[in-house]
């Protein structure tokens, strides 16, 4: 029997094949791929090769409307129906369809002769199953919306189109087989966020506000959610795409202004990174001290203004951190998989030290002696739900960089719901138990916890509570303080600098910050906390909206990566002026609330900055946008 075979893509691997008819059936064969990487699926395992080779296609006559409005997405779940008229005359046409594409494997449609064929055809029968039309870019070829098909797959040929000025191998869309951050993962990074020194204090500091313990708790609880909703609005796009901060926001400020949020972003990194590093030093020389009395002397020493026994700690942290974090992004998963669990068991069992010496019934959940008001009650919930929200202020924006490792959205707001809402409500609860028993069992309430350990007097439970402090702040410093720079600085000369190296200069940098001269002045840190802090928020809330609302969650990926005039992304010489404007002018608004209630007291003292800045950069972006016809 005549057998005729037609070239094409196969719809259910994405991969190279071609379709054979024989006696009114269309047999779908695949061709051996040229890449290992090829046989694999989208979430990376090998597949069968022997049930893999051969599938059928057989026909059906199911109206096309239907086909279009209720089963569009079963066309990537091995359940593409079509009649054996359309599949005809799709295939004789050498089209691939995708949802918003036609491509070839994922690589640059431009190479693709079925994608040119297709090109130079009319678009109806696409639109009669599909009901939309095909997106192309200034090369000719199709463009993907939807870098799930795209981006993950096509990394290869993306680099031999992309500017050298905007890519990298870090920079570059992350591919589906490297996507290996589960749900547990990043609930794991969350739990090595707040499980520090600094979270401790801050969980502490809520119940220090005067209101009750279940107002606490209400207002931490509505705080985590809201943060909890911001964090899937700015994970989504990352994950969607595979690219991290400083990429996505060449989106809403253009290709080169991007830099310029990337420098925001990775000077508080900088600094933060080098503070974090010092405050882990400091246990470093407490376990000195105990195991080595004689370390003493080098406090005698003295070189800008840090003695020898803290330059010798400091260096120990400095060089042991970036021992791990020039491994890379798979050994830094590894590593925060174990911080975060780790500080949990420590501090379950301080719990129970702590109520095994104190009992029951002298614990309390409000620890501050305030008498408040109906009304300041009220305005003291408020202030602890934006207290939380702002405490989230740095990873609101660079949480894309680990999001684009997820293997999928919903591990993503799984790993973030058990990591954000469950694991801060639990930690608070455990840090308000152990911080009003300490009362109880020392005398005086003691916020630090690391304090609390060296009160007990054993040394295994110090050594213990000591180095798990101090890999809780390295778990800490990873996911606020160095992922973000590194990428921030290989975001600025992509050509040169890749992600180890942009770790390497940020780690560099935060030494020359000199961090213990910058503690030591509270006036210092309070002026960089409000100026740049109050920055990110208008850059948040321009980013927000320009994503969902401007640009309807529709992003070309390939146009994040060209310096061509015609480019996407390029806008105004690579500046989206209308994107920096907004942002000038928020950060303004911000920046000024900031200085009149934190430094100059012209206004009564709130939090309410960070909320400020947001709203007033996404409204501002999204009118004068508008007012600009742009999109």
């Amino acid at each position: 029997m005549r057998q005729e075979a037609y070239p094409g893509v196969c719809l259910v691997y994405s991969s190279p094949c071609f379709l054979a008819r024989k006696d009114r059936r269309i047999t779908l064969r695949r061709r051996v791929p040229p890449h290992p990487q090829d046989a694999a699926g989208r979430d990376g395992q090998r597949r069968n090769p022997r049930r893999a080779t051969r599938s059928s296609v057989t026909e059906a006559f199911i109206p096309r409307a239907v086909l279009a409005r209720f089963f569009p997405s079963l066309l990537f779940a091995r359940l593409f129906f079509l009649s054996y008229r359309q599949a005809l005359l799709l295939v004789k046409q050498s089209t691939y369809i995708c949802r918003n594409r036609i491509c070839h494997r994922g690589r640059d449609s431009s190479r693709c002769p079925a994608v040119n064929h297709a090109r130079a055809t009319s678009h109806r029968q696409v639109m009669a199953v599909f009901g939309r039309r095909p997106c192309f870019n200034q090369h000719g070829g199709a463009m993907s919306t939807s870098p799930l098909f795209d981006a993950p797959h096509g990394s290869s040929d993306l680099a031999e189109q992309a500017d050298a000025r905007l890519h990298n191998r870090d920079l570059a869309p992350v591919p589906h087989d490297r996507r290996t951050w589960t749900g547990y993962s990043i609930f794991a990074m969350w739990m090595s966020d707040v499980h520090s020194v600094g979270g401790y204090t801050f969980a502490a500091s809520l119940f220090l506000l005067g209101i009750s313990g279940w107002q606490v708790l209400i207002a931490l609880t509505v705080g985590i959610l809201v943060v909890y909703m911001l964090m899937n609005w700015v994970g989504k796009p990352s994950y969607m795409h595979g690219i991290p901060f400083p990429v996505m926001a060449r989106v809403s400020m253009g290709v080169m202004g991007a830099n310029l949020a990337a420098m925001i972003r990775g000077i508080v990194g900088i600094v933060w990174y080098g503070v974090q590093t010092y405050f882990a030093s400091k246990a470093v020389a407490t376990l000195l001290l105990l195991f080595i009395p004689a370390s003493a002397a080098l406090r005698e020493v003295s070189f800008l203004k840090l003695d020898g026994l803290g330059w010798i700690s400091f260096l120990f942290m400095w060089i042991f951190q970036l021992f791990i974090f020039q491994r890379g992004m798979e050994t830094i998963r590894k590593f925060i998989d174990f911080c975060g669990p780790a500080v949990y068991v420590v501090m379950f069992a301080l719990m129970a030290w702590i109520l095994s010496q104190a009992g029951l019934g002298s614990l309390s959940l409000t620890l501050g002696g305030k008498t408040l008001t109906g009304t300041q009650q009220f305005a003291g919930m408020g202030n602890a739900m934006l207290l939380v929200v702002s405490y989230f202020a740095a990873l609101l924006l660079n949480f894309g960089d680990f999001s684009r490792f997820a293997r999928s959205e919903q591990q993503m707001k799984v790993g973030n719901f058990l990591g954000l809402p469950v694991n801060f409500i639990v930690f608070a609860i455990i840090t308000v138990i152990v911080t009003s028993g300490s009362a109880s069992v020392f005398g005086s309430m003691i916020m630090d916890p690391v304090a609390i350990v060296a009160h007990i007097q054993n040394k295994v439970a110090v050594v213990i509570g000591s180095l798990t402090f101090i890999v809780a702040t390295m778990g800490i410093n990873i996911v606020a303080n160095f992922v973000s720079p590194a990428y921030d600085l290989a975001n600025l000369f992509p050509k040169h600098v890749d992600f180890k190296r942009g770790g390497l200069i940020a780690s560099i940098l935060a030494v020359l910050v000199c961090p213990w001269i910058f503690v030591d002045s509270p006036k210092a840190i309070t002026i960089f906390v409000s100026v740049f802090g109050s920055v990110l928020a208008p850059l948040y809330g321009v980013m927000m909206a320009d994503f969902y609302l401007i640009k309807k969650q529709q992003v070309p990926t390939a146009e994040l990566y060209t310096m061509a005039p015609t480019g996407r992304f390029y806008y105004d010489g690579g500046w989206n002026k209308v994107g920096v404007a907004a942002l000038v002018l928020s950060g303004c608004i911000s920046v000024g609330w900031e200085l009149c209630t934190q430094l100059l007291h012209a206004l009564p003292e709130n939090n309410f900055g960070w909320l400020i800045g947001a709203v007033a950069g996404a409204v501002l972006y999204v009118a004068m946008m508008r007012f600009a016809r742009r999109t």
